[in-house]
C-alpha cells in the first residue's frame, strides 16, 4: 500500500466514530522512523506500507494512513517517542542580564558538555532522553543551577510545539546512538 497523505488524527472527531467501528491496523514506527518523509515498513496485521509523504510533512501518533470504508479497515501510525527532559528557565526572567547571560552559558556548557541535542522553545529548553533519567537529573543537580527548574515529559506532549527540524534535532538524533562527536583520542 502507498500513503502519500495524512486522512487526518484519530483523535479528531470524524476519525474516532469510524475508529469505534472499524479495524485499526497500526504501522508503529521508532522516533528516528517518524521523521522520514519516505520509509517502507510492515503494519502490525502484515500490510506492507510505503509512505511518500512531502517534504515537511510531520507524522503524528495516531495519524490515519489509509481508510476501507466497504473493508471497515483503518491503518493509523503509532509513534514510540522517548521522554525529553524539559528546563525551564522563566526563573530567570526577573534576574539581572548578567546573570541570565551567565546561567545560561553555564546550561548550554553543561549540555553540551553532555552532547545532548536541544531546542529552545521560549523560555523551555527540550533535551532528549539519551541516557537514564537519574543521569540526567544528576548532572542538572551537580550544576544546582539558581532559578531553573528541570523535570520530564513524555516527547508526545512536546513534539505538537516543534517545527520539522527540531522534532529531528530531538528525536532522530537520541535515535540514533553511538553516531555523533566523541571524544576518543585517534589511534596512531
Amino acid at each position: 500500500m502507498r500513503v502519500n497523505t495524512v486522512l487526518g488524527n484519530l483523535e479528531d472527531p470524524g476519525w474516532a466514530s469510524r475508529q469505534a467501528n472499524a479495524k485499526v491496523d497500526y504501522l508503529v514506527l521508532d522516533q528516528w522512523e517518524a521523521q522520514k518523509s519516505r520509509i517502507r515498513r510492515t503494519t502490525e496485521d502484515g500490510v506492507e506500507v510505503a509512505l511518500s509523504l512531502d517534504r515537511g510533512v510531520q507524522l503524528r501518533d495516531g495519524d490515519v494512513l489509509a481508510w476501507d470504508e466497504d473493508a471497515g479497515t483503518l491503518v493509523a501510525a503509532r509513534i514510540n517517542l522517548k521522554d525529553v527532559m524539559e528546563i525551564e528557565l522563566a526563573g530567570l526572567l526577573g534576574s539581572a542580564p548578567e546573570t541570565v547571560i551567565a546561567t545560561c552559558l553555564e546550561l548550554g556548557h553543561a549540555v553540551g558538555n553532555q552532547h545532548w541535542p536541544a531546542v529552545v522553545k521560549g523560555t523551555r529548553v527540550y533535551v532528549p532522553l539519551t541516557v537514564d533519567k537519574a543521569v540526567m537529573g544528576s548532572v542538572m543537580k551537580t550544576h544546582a543551577f539558581e532559578g531553573i527548574e528541570y523535570g520530564f515529559r513524555p516527547g508526545a506532549e512536546v513534539i505538537p510545539y516543534l517545527a520539522p527540524h527540531e522534532a529531528r534535532r530531538l528525536f532522530g538524533a537520541a535515535a540514533r546512538e553511538g553516531e555523533g562527536h566523541t571524544h576518543a583520542v585517534p589511534q596512531g
